[in-house]
């Protein structure tokens, strides 16, 4: 039904979910540690910012990150002096689209597993390396789990912000939420049928699954 080209889109929506989680954790886990524990004045704004993809349209987001990543942009100038090129229309450029849009959905289940630790564990560690290896990641395992499932779920689904950065090319940018609005353009419904149901399914599999590990680590703390 598919051929092999229509079929790239799959292949780039997974590399881009599964390197997306990589890089938010490495952000994400610094940041939600300092607001889960900071008392600093900033940590409202700081918060609020993190929080900001969840309430503005993707399409505002996308549109300042496309400019921010253009020939005229801060990003778009740093990328130019260094000799990469500008990354807008580029897989890299969608990385950190994903990245910024996805923020509170790696850092809010990272701050609520920190702040659940407390300072009592903390104190019994000898070194900040024994506290974090040995403390910090066994006890917040479970916020990891979630931020990392989370993640890689809304890559897959995202849509606005990817096609605002990426433009939706064929065979570089287009992932499956852009091939299937392509499909629609096209009135080509039954493709599109086929690739909106397998979301629906994934994303159902997905938080199930979240579901069922959450009512798991419930019955093991208590």
């Amino acid at each position: 039904m598919f051929t092999a080209e229509e079929l790239l889109p799959i292949q780039l929506t997974l590399e881009l979910a599964a390197i997306t989680p990589l890089f938010l954790l490495i952000v994400a886990t610094p940041l939600a540690w300092w607001l889960a524990n900071t008392k600093s004045k900033l940590r409202s704004a700081v918060s609020s910012v993190v929080t900001l993809p969840l309430v503005l349209p993707p399409s505002v987001l996308g549109f300042y990150l496309l400019v921010a990543m253009g020939p005229n942009g801060p990003l778009g100038k740093l990328t130019e002096a260094l000799g990469v090129g500008l990354l807008t229309f580029t897989f890299p450029g969608l990385v950190i689209g994903s990245v910024v849009y996805s923020m509170p959905f790696a850092v809010q289940p990272l701050q609520g597993a920190f702040e659940s630790i407390g300072k009592r564990p903390l104190e019994v560690a000898a070194t900040p390396w024994d506290t974090f290896f040995n403390v910090i990641l066994p006890l917040a395992k479970p916020g990891f789990v979630t931020a990392s499932l989370l993640t890689f779920a809304h890559t897959i689904g995202e849509f606005g912000v990817v096609l605002m950065i990426g433009g939706n090319v064929p065979g570089k940018t287009q992932v499956v939420s852009t091939e299937i609005y392509s499909y629609v353009e096209a009135m080509e419904y039954s493709k599109a049928h086929w690739l909106a149901g397998g979301m629906v399914l994934f994303s159902f599999f997905v938080l199930l699954g979240l579901t069922l590990l959450n009512r798991k680590n419930d019955r093991f703390l208590t």
